[in-house]
């Protein structure tokens, strides 16, 4: 098989939450608003300390229900237990165990070890009470499993994997620069398992990574959601997937899609009498990482964006006009009756630390003026290539020349990501979305108060660090919307 795989980035895929009028489900911004968590924004949600939620039985048989939330991510997992109010009761981490599977990564073996080690680490005290459960994972990450046993038939097609031999063949079914026109897509990884494993046809069906592992919390196959099925080449707008791709014999295998938040069904019962977990618990539809961030954001007008500074740079607004165009590397999710817009860039903190050191950037940054402008100007990329705002494979990275104080070529450098910032947002613009009005960051560069200065004045726009930076309690955000329906 001609597909070919990076290593992972801490890159935020894309994000959608909509209201379905297939479904008709109450706005998950007025489920949220409801239950008080629009308050988020204004002030920082509350972290509980676990002494205080033990309490006694007395305490505990009238406690309110807890909501759980999983994130997926590119080398490790979380989880977020948080209440009605936004309170955060429990949270945890995991790095993904590398078991080896003929000289490959058994990535599902993985995620799977992973998944119910992070159902373990929930506070045993606290399990009785979690009233639902929803995960997210990475973007376009796909799995072909058999349709009536959920054990996978290939090895999963990772985030960030090119299929450039399925590539010809998409661009001929879809629209022109539709999202699915990409290498990395979902449906170039379909069609390019297809056309290499005509064996298993009859018996495969096609999942998400969040898919696949709500399935094994669940137990009922063949279940998305349209924000993981965007780049299989699902239309949110009109909730169905697209005459040009039903025609296609592969259609047989896609998953039905729903919502966002959607109850699913009740946990498995073996799962819930093993870990504790309450009769009544139940499992809803997933999103993908960075959808769910955008959420823990708390950015629920037009205007307001989220910018994740972590390995690469990658920025979501919420507009309310569709933009699409793989040219650019640019495309919308829906996020009730708006769009979530955005792209992802290859510059970002991958670059940095080519360079300097955790300690060194932390030192340097404070010797930065970030009222002055520099005058280096760099195109800062760890390798060749460039997706988003300049869609260029061929792009080279500038790093040069060096000056020799160390302090001025951080400065370049931060300068110069944020104006690729900019630039992005101004090609948004351009394209038609909803102006930009203020910016919330994410990712480990929220951390960085010198660059967090630096980009508000390139940007010319308020810019502060979310209040919730966290994926995994945007997931359990959308265990909670699930649970009020």
């Amino acid at each position: 098989m001609a597909c070919s795989v990076h290593h992972p980035t801490l890159v935020l895929p894309f994000i959608s939450s909509a209201t379905s009028p297939k479904h008709r489900q109450c706005s998950l911004w007025k489920i949220f608003q409801k239950a008080e968590l629009h308050t988020f924004t204004a002030s920082k949600p509350r972290i509980r300390p676990l002494m205080a939620v033990a309490g006694n039985k007395d305490t505990q048989k009238s406690r309110e229900k807890l909501y759980l939330g999983m994130d997926f991510g590119t080398s490790g997992a979380r989880f977020a237990l948080i209440d009605q109010h936004g309170t955060i009761h429990s949270e945890g981490k995991k790095e993904y165990p590398l078991y080896q599977n003929e000289e490959r990564i058994d990535w599902a073996r993985s995620w799977k070890t992973t998944l119910f080690a992070l159902l373990e680490d929930v506070p045993d005290h606290l399990r009785a009470f979690v009233a639902a459960i929803s995960i997210d994972g990475t973007s376009a990450t796909t799995m072909i499993v058999h349709s009536s046993t959920g054990e996978p038939l290939w090895r999963p097609f990772l985030y960030n994997e090119n299929c450039p031999d399925a590539l010809d063949f998409v661009k001929s079914i879809a629209p022109a620069n539709h999202t699915v026109c990409t290498g990395s897509s979902t449906l170039c990884k379909l069609v390019s398992w297809w056309n290499n494993d005509d064996s298993n046809r009859k018996s495969a069906l096609l999942l998400h990574q969040a898919d696949w592992l709500l399935w094994l919390l669940h137990g009922k196959l063949g279940v998305s959601d349209y924000n993981n099925a965007l780049k299989v080449g699902y239309d949110p707008e009109v909730d169905s997937y697209p005459p040009w791709l039903l025609a296609q014999p592969f259609s047989q295998i896609l998953p039905s899609v729903i919502a966002p938040g959607t109850a699913i069904g009740s946990l498995k019962e073996d799962i819930g009498t093993q870990y504790g977990f309450p009769e009544d618990c139940i499992v809803c539809a997933g999103t993908t990482d960075s959808i769910a961030a955008f959420l823990a954001a708390g950015a629920t007008k037009p205007g307001k964006a989220v910018t994740s500074l972590g390995s690469t740079l990658a920025i979501k607004l919420l507009s309310t006009k569709r933009i699409e165009d793989a040219r650019f590397g640019v495309y919308s999710h829906r996020l009730d009756d708006k769009w979530l817009v955005g792209g992802a860039s290859n510059t970002g903190g991958a670059v940095l630390r080519q360079i300097f050191t955790d300690e060194q950037l932390v030192k340097l940054s404070e010797q930065i003026d970030p009222s002055k402008a520099s005058p280096l100007d760099y195109y800062p990329l760890k390798a060749v290539g460039e997706r988003f705002p300049v869609a260029d494979p061929n792009l080279s990275p500038r790093l040069h020349p060096r000056p020799e104080s160390d302090v001025e070529y951080l400065h370049g450098i931060l300068e110069s990501i944020a104006l690729i910032e900019a630039k992005g947002y101004s090609l948004l613009k351009e394209m038609g979305a909803t102006q930009v009005e203020e910016v919330f960051t994410a990712g480990g560069g929220a951390k960085n108060e010198k660059w967090t200065e630096i980009r508000e004045r390139v940007l010319g726009l308020p810019v502060s660090r979310a209040m919730q930076t966290e994926a995994a309690y945007g997931a359990a955000l959308l265990a909670f919307k699930g649970a009020q329906q």
